[in-house]
Parts: structure tokens; C-alpha cells; sequence
């Protein structure tokens, strides 16, 4: 069984498939790097799905700001040491939110209240999701088709063709709404090693609820939100000045599967800055942080490790048997 990294993207148009590969690619070697452990990157495959909803990628080389196509945040190297701020005031009141935004806007049943709150917001700064949750459509293959669902084929296809393999599935922002929905209700057995979410918005009230409506709809079940079956390890980095992860923990969100599996909270420095401009959202600065490189490394050594307790319990039973 082959070791492979899946990435999702978030939402927003992004530079060409090949460039942000490799920038993802170099992120994580980065951070791989600065464990001061040998590693060989696995296979990885970038899962690029910006080009269905936008005519052309940004593009790396203009140096005309004013121009559309001109991409801002290109991939950079940390500046140097990677320590979490204290954020203790914030995290107190991102908690203290988190629990009013679920009382405010989540009925028991987890249909959302006030609605035109959340759906003002989305129309206005984030168009991916509107498209993605809306009925838009879009032409693929001669063929109109629902956004949301040619969105999915894309991801599942890819899925698919690596379900022998051992993976380790990466979502980046919205990319983490898709997967989630294609773990839950397109690819329900398909095994998934480790599940790292980044900077993701899955613990807001409206998503949520979204998740919530087409379980009911799709599985006929009205029970709360658990992580897919087929997940065996999940965990979610997000940075406390994150806006789009603002509801960070995701613990407590989502029940755990019948495997036991939950989501663990990691909460993280996010040090992505270019020309002095930060951005805590950014998944090349996630890519890198010390946590999701342990976590990566835990998944490259996986195979490793379970050889040694084999040879370790041989050697026990040996001995108990003298």
C-alpha cells in the first residue's frame, strides 16, 4: 500500500495547478525541514478545482497590481522562528462566541436562524461558497451542470483512484466543506489514514446547518453531526486570527464516528507575511507550522513504526516463551 498526500484548496481564484503545487510542495518541505528529520515527501497530488469557476488562473508574473489577474500572495519562506502569540483574551472571546453564535443562530434541529445574516455575508465576500450552496451552474463538457456537483466529481475522481492507498487528505478552507461532504455522503467507505483540515470554517453555524440538511435529505438521518466513517484520524489546525476558521475548535461540533475518531484541535501560528502584510489564513503558512508537520511526519513514519512493534512483540514472545 503506496503512501500518497491529497491537497484541496480554498476558495478564490489561485495561480496556475502546476504553480500551486508546488507551492504547496514547498511549504510542506519547509516545515518538514525545520523538524530536523529525514523525510522523503510522498507522493502528492493537488486536487484544483478554481479553473470551474473562474476563466483564468491568476497569474505569478504581472507586476501590474491594478491588473485582475494579479496574484498578490505568492509562496514566500517564514522569516524565521515559528511561535504561537498569546492569545489568551481572544481565545476567551472566540469561545465565548462560539457558544452565542450556536444559541443565536442554530435551532435544536440545526436548521439556521436569520438566515439573510449569513447569506448577506456570503453573497458579499465569498462568492466560491455562494456558487458551491446555490443552485449556480456551470458548463463542463458541453454539459450544464451544478457547480457544487462538478466540484465534487472532480475531488471524488480523484479520491477514487488512490482508495488502495494510504492517504492523507489536506483541506485548505472551503476545500474543507467539500471533503467533508464527499467523506459523508459521496465516499462514505472510503478510507481515509489521516484527515487535516486547515483554516477551515466548518464550525461555523451556517455551514453546519448546511451539512446537517443534506444529511437529512441524502441519508434520511436527522442525528447530530458525526466525523465520516471512514476517517481514522482527524485533526484541525487553525490559527485564533484566522477569520475564516473563527469558530476553531471543531471538537465539539462534530460527534465522534463509530471508530471513536473525533476531530483534535491544534491551535497554531500561521506566520504567512509578504511585504509586511500578514495573512493567518494562508495555507502555505498553515503547511509549514510545527503541529501539521508532526502530523505529517506521523502519517510518512506510520509504516515504519508498525514494522518495529511487530519485531518488538516478536522479540516478546520469544523471551516469554524461554
Amino acid at each position: 500500500m503506496a503512501k500518497v498526500i491529497i491537497g484541496i484548496h480554498g476558495l478564490g481564484n489561485k495561480p496556475s495547478k502546476e504553480v500551486l503545487k508546488s507551492w504547496w510542495e514547498k511549504s510542506m518541505i519547509e516545515g518538514l525541514r525545520n523538524t530536523n528529520q529525514d523525510f522523503e515527501l510522498p507522493n502528492f497530488e493537488l486536487i484544483y478545482w478554481a479553473d470551474l469557476l473562474y476563466e483564468k488562473p491568476l497569474d505569478e508574473k504581472l507586476k501590474d497590481k491594478k491588473h485582475h489577474l494579479y496574484l498578490s500572495e505568492k509562496y514566500v519562506p517564514s522569516k524565521g522562528a515559528n511561535k504561537i502569540a498569546n492569545h489568551d483574551l481572544r481565545k476567551k472571546i472566540l469561545d465565548w462566541y462560539d457558544k452565542a453564535a450556536d444559541k443565536i443562530f442554530l435551532n435544536e434541529d440545526m436548521t439556521i436562524n436569520y438566515s439573510f445574516i449569513p447569506d448577506t455575508i456570503i453573497h458579499n465576500y465569498f462568492k466560491d461558497l455562494e456558487a458551491y450552496y446555490s443552485n449556480n451552474t456551470i458548463t463542463s463538457k458541453g454539459i450544464i451542470i451544478l457547480a457544487r456537483d462538478e466540484i465534487r466529481n472532480r475531488v471524488a475522481d480523484v479520491l477514487k483512484k488512490y482508495q488502495n492507498d494510504d492517504i492523507f487528505l489536506i483541506a485548505h478552507s472551503m476545500g474543507s466543506i467539500i471533503a467533508f461532504d464527499i467523506l459523508k455522503f459521496s465516499l462514505p467507505k472510503l478510507k481515509i489514514s489521516t484527515f487535516a483540515t486547515i483554516g477551515s470554517p466548518l464550525g461555523i453555524p451556517f455551514v453546519r446547518s448546511k451539512i446537517a440538511l443534506e444529511q437529512k435529505v441524502a441519508l434520511n438521518d436527522g442525528d447530530k453531526l458525526k466525523t465520516p466513517r471512514g476517517v481514522k484520524i482527524w485533526y484541525n489546525f487553525s490559527d485564533l486570527e484566522d477569520v475564516v476558521a473563527i469558530n476553531y475548535s471543531l471538537q465539539d461540533d462534530f460527534k465522534e464516528n463509530k471508530s471513536g475518531v473525533k476531530a483534535v484541535d491544534f491551535i497554531v501560528n500561521n506566520d504567512y507575511e509578504i511585504e509586511n502584510e500578514k495573512n493567518p489564513h494562508k495555507s502555505f503558512g498553515y503547511l509549514r507550522t510545527p503541529e501539521f508537520s508532526n502530523a505529517l511526519l506521523e502519517f510518512m513514519q506510520q509504516k515504519e513504526r508498525r514494522f518495529v512493534q511487530k519485531i518488538l512483540d516478536l522479540f516478546r514472545i520469544l523471551k516469554q516463551k524461554k
